[in-house]
């Protein structure tokens, strides 16, 4: 047969298996750094073909990576923390026959055993790098012919557990926090409770901003989406408050706090279409112009959506006319990028006066909800 040029072949590195609860499985062994890039990658990430969100690694922090590598070329360099790697399942281990040692109840000697493809493209390689990013970076530039390091893996074939675990390593780091809410949608597993409270308000920006339905399509600013207009952060805000106790809360299961994310959207896309229709003039604005699309405006609207809403979620299912009826209620009070507010008793101000401070929330939030109260009892 004629030669293809594809180089496949397997690294089988010596490994310890430990056994970690009833189901997970960790494996540590060592690699030359130099070779890690053969069987891992980084996975930055970016928005698939398909508008989803891929990968889940930040990009390199250059002025760290080249401190590490002054490191690395100085005198006996050491690097004594292990890289996390997840694995696909075509990764084996292959226990060895000559005993377990004295923690046979839990760890195993033997071989993990790699598959290496020179010609596979880098998003296909069998390893991801979920915390050491820095460290490989810095080894492969470093002037060095080999740098042996230590490497915790882990086998699955579920990219929602990856970014569970990438959330985890480096929540005690400087992960930005946008990043973190892009990354919330697509995880599976167990989270700390802060984080576990955003993972629903972060599916429902994640449908808003990306499904072509919707009013908010790409409007909303988050690590992929640079150009939105919309603080991501405003919109989980208002989104969660509206979950916890608000007109979203009757689509939630109190005891998982999961919740039913197409009925949700029911209510959300017809009520910022409304918006989007009622407030033409104010809507598609940057915040300096408009403060319909700042974080009081997005999170009064919703609050006033609470309002509306009451204990009547079905009514208004699929319903922008109703929504329309309702916005045009409290329209002629609204100032969101002309005039000024008036909060009554003589005090007002100024449109572009308007913060994103709890206080100058709660004072529209107040406003607009006790305006639709009065005219519609």
């Amino acid at each position: 047969m004629p030669d293809t040029g594809k180089k496949m072949n397997s690294l089988s590195l010596p490994a310890i298996e430990i056994q970690q609860g009833p189901k997970q499985k960790i494996y540590i062994f060592a690699i030359d750094g130099k070779r890690l890039p053969e069987i891992a990658t980084i996975s930055r990430i970016h928005r698939d073909t398909k508008g989803g969100v891929d990968g889940y690694q930040r990009p390199e922090v250059l002025a760290h990576v080249a401190e590490i590598r002054r490191y690395l070329e100085s005198k006996d360099p050491l690097l004594p923390n292990a890289l996390v790697v997840a694995f696909n399942d075509s990764v084996k281990f292959e226990p060895s026959n000559n005993g377990t040692g004295d923690a046979e109840d839990y760890a195993k000697m033997g071989s993990l055993v790699i598959p290496v493809d020179d010609s596979l493209p880098e998003e296909e390689k069998p390893g991801w790098i979920v915390d050491g990013q820095q460290r490989t970076a810095a080894i492969q530039e470093a002037s060095l012919d080999s740098f042996p390091i230590s490497i915790v893996g882990f086998i699955t074939g579920d990219v929602g557990e990856q970014r569970t675990q990438f959330i985890l390593v480096n929540e005690t780091k400087p992960l930005p926090h946008p990043l973190i809410d892009e990354l919330l949608p697509g995880v599976s597993g167990a989270l700390p409770k802060r984080l576990t409270l955003r993972v629903l308000p972060t599916r429902l920006v994640e449908r808003l901003n990306n499904d072509g339905d919707s009013p908010l399509n790409r409007m909303i600013k988050t690590q992929t989406r640079p150009d939105g207009i919309i603080a991501a952060n405003s919109m989980i805000q208002g989104l969660k408050s509206s979950i916890t106790d608000g007109s979203l809360y009757f689509f939630r299961d109190p005891m998982t706090g999961e919740g039913d994310v197409e009925a949700m959207l029911s209510l959300l896309k017809p009520f910022w279409e409304a918006v989007q229709e009622v407030f033409c003039e104010d809507w598609g604005l940057p915040t300096r112009r408009s403060r319909l699309m700042h974080g009081t405006g997005v999170r009064s609207l919703l609050s006033l959506m609470d309002e509306i809403v009451g204990e009547e979620p079905n009514e208004f299912i699929g319903n922008r006319k109703l929504f329309e009826k309702s916005l045009e209620v409290i329209k002629p009070i609204c100032r969101w990028s002309s005039g000024y507010w008036d909060f009554g008793n003589g005090e007002t101000r100024n449109w572009n006066d308007i913060q994103n401070l709890a206080k100058d929330r709660d004072m529209i939030s107040r406003l607009i909800c006790r305006e639709y109260r009065t005219k519609t009892n």
